[in-house]
């Protein structure tokens, strides 16, 4: 990474509302945890691995912006954005005074910081960079997006229409970018989402405490 830039790493609390698909697997909290506690727990963890990285600042994205439990889960002085989308969340990172960026989903627990850092290498040649999140039948979605800051008008555009939760985010961006490379892509990624996501915890992987805590006595796989 580039000395004197600086970076920011913000964790998205985000609350996802129960699923009408039965095929979804419902909430990712076994039987007997509270799925809200879960998610505070998911969201905790992942909080912990932006706020362990060096010369970066973690920070927390509150969409809806009234979330104080969420808030209570950061150290002393962590910047709190109560915006709505990524190019929000973005320019208010921005006006922090960030000059590069990782939006991170909240439902990431023990994901490596060494992927964060190739996103922000990748920074040294593109203007954005994505992570994204393995699904069941192939890549869903994201787990994290990094960008130069301020954003480039097609990729604050593009963001109209995408969160990290959109699909084929990573295909969409690229395609709005206005020639190819422009968003590079890192290694690939899990997020917790359906209760059989549960069954991609590694036990043996550090991390992730309040997670592993919660989880104590409840299988990993449904």
């Amino acid at each position: 990474m580039t000395v004197g830039t600086t970076r920011f790493v913000a964790v998205l609390s985000s609350p996802r509302r129960p699923s009408a698909d039965p095929s979804s697997g419902g909430p990712p909290s076994p039987p007997g945890i509270d799925p809200e506690e879960f998610r505070l727990a998911l969201l905790e963890d992942t909080y912990e691995v932006a706020a362990g990285l060096d010369l970066v600042t973690p920070a927390l994205v509150l969409d809806p912006p009234d979330q104080p439990d969420a808030e209570a889960i950061t150290w002393p002085g962590t910047p709190i954005v109560r915006e709505r989308g990524l190019a929000a969340a973005f320019a208010a990172l921005g006006a922090l005074g960030a000059e590069e960026a990782v939006l991170l989903a909240g439902d990431a627990p023990d994901l490596p910081p060494l992927l964060i850092g190739k996103l922000f290498r990748a920074l040294g040649s593109a203007p954005a960079s994505a992570c994204q999140a393995r699904g069941p039948g192939g890549p869903d979605g994201l787990v994290a997006l990094a960008a130069r800051l301020p954003l480039p008008p097609w990729l604050d555009a593009a963001l109209a229409d995408v969160d990290l939760d959109t699909p084929d985010a990573l295909a969409r961006l690229r395609a709005a970018a206005p020639r190819p490379g422009q968003v590079p892509q890192g290694p690939a990624w899990h997020r917790l989402r359906t209760r059989a996501d549960l069954g991609v915890l590694d036990p043996g992987l550090e991390g992730w405490e309040n997670t592993r805590a919660l989880l104590e006595g409840h299988p990993l796989s449904s």
